[in-house]
């Protein structure tokens, strides 16, 4: 019997050849006998499976906002969407509320570069992005698929020239524990170097860094916030955590959410939060989640040095409790970093 997502692949990477002249590529494990495993597709974007699941997707090619709104909203080099075992997802991008949402990114606000402010998150001041440069690898195993992508955080000059001023090596990794079928998790190592001489100051500001827009449907009345310190949406935001988990109702009657798990090598540990409270966007009570290690302290990013974040995120059907979260916490902060 023919599987139905492979065939889908086999004539993706025909008319890939015809139109482009570039296959779609495929990666799984050496193993792999096509069941509960696996694979990293790539054709438009970066696709991990498992089986014939989507787990998330990666943009490496740029994604233009709608035509009546400014094309200074364009972007790449973001995770959307992220899928539960089950199929539900967990992230949107450019909700017209804000059109600079983008599922998961990790762009700076407030920075200062050679004498000038330079906002990379707030598209639309046209001050600074950040954009996919290459993909440099990829791997897959039964349980482990993961890619290295290089970013560039650009800063737009006055004279209308551009000028690069940090590149960020972002790792991705999605693991399936072993004898679990409710959860998974993402693993992201965020690695930045200074691209010149010049030092990048990343400024105090109530947000920037990596940010979850969670899906449009969830609101103050069908989804929660707890974080590692028992705080809830409404007393979450300022405070400081370990980690932070969403969870509500999604399609077809089912519950879901995601937990952001921060190391404790992270600059700022525990670090701060930027979470909407159930007044957000007009009452609705919409989900933004941000780790913020800058929301009260400026970090001095110095030519010649790496800086490092790693967080988890904890994928998950049904609902669950901060017990196994706290225990995924301690066991991610004993790992090695």
């Amino acid at each position: 019997m023919i599987n139905r997502k492979n065939l889908w692949i086999y004539i993706a990477s025909m008319l890939m050849v015809l139109v482009c002249g570039r296959p779609v590529q495929i990666s799984y494990a050496k193993d792999d006998k096509r069941t509960d495993s696996l694979q990293l597709v790539i054709d438009s974007v970066l696709t991990i499976f498992k089986n014939d699941q989507p787990l998330l997707t990666y943009h490496f090619n740029t994604v233009y906002p709608p035509k009546d709104q400014d094309s200074s909203y364009q972007r790449s080099g973001f995770i959307h969407p992220v899928y539960t075992l089950k199929g539900q997802q967990l992230t949107r991008i450019q909700p017209k509320d804000h059109y600079h949402h983008y599922g998961i990114w990790n762009p700076w606000t407030q920075t200062i570069f050679e004498g000038d402010t330079v906002d990379f998150w707030n598209l639309y001041k046209k001050e600074g992005t950040v954009r996919f440069v290459r993909l440099l690898d990829n791997k897959v195993s039964a349980h482990d698929a993961e890619y290295t992508a290089l970013h560039d955080h650009v800063v737009f000059k006055e004279n209308g020239s551009e000028e690069v001023a940090l590149h960020e090596w972002q790792t991705v990794k999605v693991h399936l524990p072993e004898r679990q079928s409710d959860y998974y998790w993402i693993d992201i190592t965020i690695k930045m170097r200074c691209a010149t001489s010049s030092p990048l100051r990343l400024l105090t500001y109530r947000y920037g860094g990596l940010g979850w827009r969670a899906v449009a449907s969830w609101g103050r009345d069908n989804s929660n916030v707890l974080t590692s310190e028992g705080k809830t949406r409404d007393d979450t935001d300022g405070s400081r955590a370990r980690w932070c988990m969403v969870q509500g109702k999604l399609s077809q009657n089912e519950y879901g959410g995601m937990a952001i798990l921060s190391h404790p090598t992270n600059f700022n540990h525990p670090e701060p939060l930027r979470i909407w409270d159930a007044n957000a966007n007009g009452g609705k009570g919409n989900v933004f989640l941000n780790f913020s290690p800058t929301k009260d302290r400026d970090w001095l990013l110095e030519p010649g040095q790496t800086y490092t974040l790693n967080y988890r995120l904890v994928v998950f059907d049904g609902k669950q409790n901060a017990a196994l979260i706290d225990n995924s916490w301690q066991d991610f902060a004993e790992e090695k970093k």
